[in-house]
Parts: structure tokens; C-alpha cells; sequence
């Protein structure tokens, strides 16, 4: 081979480099891209809370003294466990323990008089009878038949008198055993001492009318909770009563607990600067796998309204308006635009009825700069 020879071909070579090196650095730089296969699994239709719930406990009382006076008995503690009857606080009542002592001497002394009046009353009634059968053997004149009889009818009006009596001195025993029990505050069912507003020794007093003032002792059932939350009003008219739902809760992460829900408020909330919605409270459909809970924990619910299995799904983040879906081509490595028919849809997943197959790949990281139809992709994170 001649020298020119040789030179021509080094000199197409170099040409040749030229051109491949152009074509590299003139090549766009492929996107990096999440992708999602099309796959089938379960799809349900929800919808959740605008705001954050609150776990409540089913039931709870903010408890009060019904008239004020001095703490002289708090035998309770916060945080004790109590049971239904047990004495919580009690007011100072010595006055009025007296007035129940007072009424009760009172009703026995009633009740004996009535005894001693009615006793009368039966001997008169006897004595009575006796000369009613003497008087026709002129035994006993008519007068004194007369007087006897006379004396049966008013000591039997006697006696019913002092049965009467009797019947006021209990009602007015009745009346100091309620004043009484005014000055004692005893839980109405089982439950834990949340919060104590008082001490020994302390006067309290009611609130006044209008006027809220702190309980004396907050009592909580710590054995029964549900979930309290707003829905916007749009969702309102789908939710009923005993559809499934599920609670979660801030203070339990990544953990679900199945719930059903138990009311719907009749009425739309409208407060300023908020958007309307309806109260709904869900319960705990096993109270046993229900964690430990505090009343007052933030938790979200979500209302199954229906549900489809083995439909064809894609993550909801790759539904775009109209709909439509980023399509990666793993062999070309391009992506493409292409529209859809969708189904019923979650946070999580979107039912695909018509527009993909399975095992498709769409493109979840819709927010990517440069992600358009027909941009070199290449796929950093494939899901099965």
C-alpha cells in the first residue's frame, strides 16, 4: 500500500471519529425515570378525613360538685383506676349530715306516734262495737253508743293523720339524704382519673350559668375508643352507617386497624374560614386488636365505599389529567403519551378498564423536568 493511500484512510478514520464523537455530545442525555409495572391486584374506592380526627373515648365525663364547699375527702388519685359507686371527692357536710340525722329521728318519732295513734284507734273501734251490741238490751244508752262510735271515727281519722305524717318525715329525710349527696361526687362508671382540679382543703364552686368552668375530676372509660373526624360535604352522601373503613393514627405508624363506621352527623358543619363538612365517628371493629390508645391521639379513617379484586392497577401517581400515563419502553427506552379509561381509585391505586396490559411499564415520577412524549428515559427503579 502506497504512503497516499495510507494517508487517505487515516484521514477517513479521523472523519469518521469526528462524526461518532458529534453524534454522541449531540445526543440528548437520557432521563432518569420511576417506573411502575401494570400489574393486578385489589382497588378500592375511599375517602378520608379533610383534617386531622381524634380518638375519644366512648365515654367520658367532666364531673362537678352540684353546689360549692370545701374539698374534705379526695380519695382518688390521677391516673387510678376506679369502678362505678366509688367515692371520688366529697364537700365539706357536717350541717347537713345533721339535718339527715335530725330527719331521720324525726321519721322514727312519726312512725311511733302513728303506731301509738292507730293502736287507739283499734281499741276505740272495739269498745265502740261492744256497746253497738249492748244497746239494743238497753245495756247502754243511745248517748253514750253514740259517743263511742264518734270517738272510733276520730281516732281512726287520728290515725291516718299520723301515717301521713310518717310519709312527710320520710320525704323530708329523702330531701336531706339528696342535699347530702349534692357534696359527694361518685363515678358513674368504670374508668381512669384523668385529670384532678383541686385539692384538700380548696373551695370549689359550680359554674356559672353561661360560664364554663374546669370539672373537678375529668373520668375516662379507658376500655372503649372510636375516631371522630370531618368529611368534606361532597363525600358525605356515600358514607353510611356499618361501611368497613380504617383507622390510623400518627402515634402507631405504617399500621392499619380495621374500623366500621358507626355515625353519620346529621347536619354540615360551617365554621369560617373552613370548608363545610360532616362530623363521622368510626369504631374499632375488634377492640382487642385495637392498641393501646389515649383519648385525644390524632388518627385519619378512611371509608371503603367499594372494593374490586384482580382488577388491572397502576399507583395513582401515574394518572395523569384526562386520563392519561407516561408509557416507558424499557427497548427503546423512549417515552410515550397514551390515554386510558380508569375505574374506581384510591390514594394508592387507579383501576385501569381499558388503554394498558399488564406488565406495561407507566412512569410515576410525573414532576421530573424534561419527562414529555417521546424523551430518552432510562429507568432507575423498576417495581415488579
Amino acid at each position: 500500500m502506497s504512503r497516499n493511500q495510507k494517508r487517505i484512510i487515516f484521514i477517513i478514520a479521523i472523519v469518521v471519529l469526528g462524526i461518532f464523537i458529534a453524534m454522541k455530545l449531540s445526543a440528548p442525555n437520557p432521563i432518569k425515570v420511576t417506573v411502575h409495572s401494570v400489574e393486578r391486584g385489589d382497588v378500592e374506592a375511599t375517602v378520608a378525613n379533610t383534617r386531622a380526627g381524634t380518638i375519644k373515648a366512648c365515654r367520658r365525663a367532666g364531673l362537678s360538685p352540684a353546689i360549692g364547699g370545701q374539698i374534705t375527702q379526695l380519695p382518688v388519685k390521677e391516673g387510678q383506676q376506679v369502678k362505678a359507686g366509688e367515692l371520688l371527692l366529697a364537700l365539706w357536710h357536717d350541717d347537713l349530715q345533721a339535718q339527715v340525722v335530725l330527719a331521720e329521728q324525726e321519721a322514727r318519732a312519726a312512725k311511733a306516734r302513728a303506731e301509738a295513734s292507730c293502736i287507739q284507734a283499734d281499741i276505740a273501734l272495739r269498745e265502740a262495737q261492744r256497746l253497738q251490741k249492748l244497746g239494743p238490751t238497753g245495756a247502754a244508752s243511745e248517748e253514750l253508743v253514740d259517743q263511742a262510735v264518734s270517738r272510733a271515727k276520730a281516732s281512726r281519722a287520728d290515725c291516718s293523720s299520723t301515717r301521713a305524717s310518717v310519709k312527710v318525715s320520710q320525704a323530708r329525710m329523702d330531701l336531706a339524704g339528696a342535699n347530702l349527696a349534692r357534696t359527694l361526687l361518685i363515678a358513674p362508671f368504670d374508668g381512669v382519673v384523668a385529670e384532678i382540679n383541686g385539692e384538700l382543703n380548696e373551695y370549689v364552686t359550680p359554674s356559672p350559668p353561661g360560664i364554663a368552668t374546669l370539672p373537678a375530676i375529668d373520668l375516662i372509660d379507658n376500655n372503649c375508643f372510636y375516631v371522630t373526624a370531618p368529611i368534606d360535604e361532597v363525600d358525605a352522601p356515600g358514607i353510611e352507617v356499618g361501611m368497613p373503613a380504617r383507622i390510623s393514627m400518627d402515634a402507631y405508624r405504617d399500621q392499619h386497624f380495621p374500623a366500621r363506621v358507626r355515625r353519620v352527623a346529621d347536619y354540615v358543619l360551617d365554621r369560617e374560614k373552613q370548608a363545610r363538612t360532616v362530623d363521622i365517628e368510626v369504631e374499632f371493629s375488634d377492640p382487642k386488636q385495637a392498641p393501646r390508645l389515649l383519648a385525644g391521639y390524632s388518627a385519619d379513617a378512611e371509608i371503603i365505599l367499594s372494593s374490586h379484586g384482580n382488577a388491572l392497577r397502576i399507583p395513582t401517581l401515574a394518572v395523569m389529567e384526562g386520563p392519561q400515563v407516561m408509557i416507558f419502553d424499557a427497548d427503546d427506552e423512549v417515552l410515550s403519551l397514551r390515554s386510558i379509561k380508569t375505574g374506581i381509585s384510591n390514594w394508592d391505586y387507579t383501576e385501569v378498564l381499558e388503554g394498558l396490559d399488564e406488565g406495561e411499564m407507566v412512569v410515576t415520577s410525573l414532576d421530573r423536568p424534561g419527562v414529555e412524549d417521546g424523551a430518552y428515559a432510562v429507568a432507575e427503579d423498576k417495581a415488579p
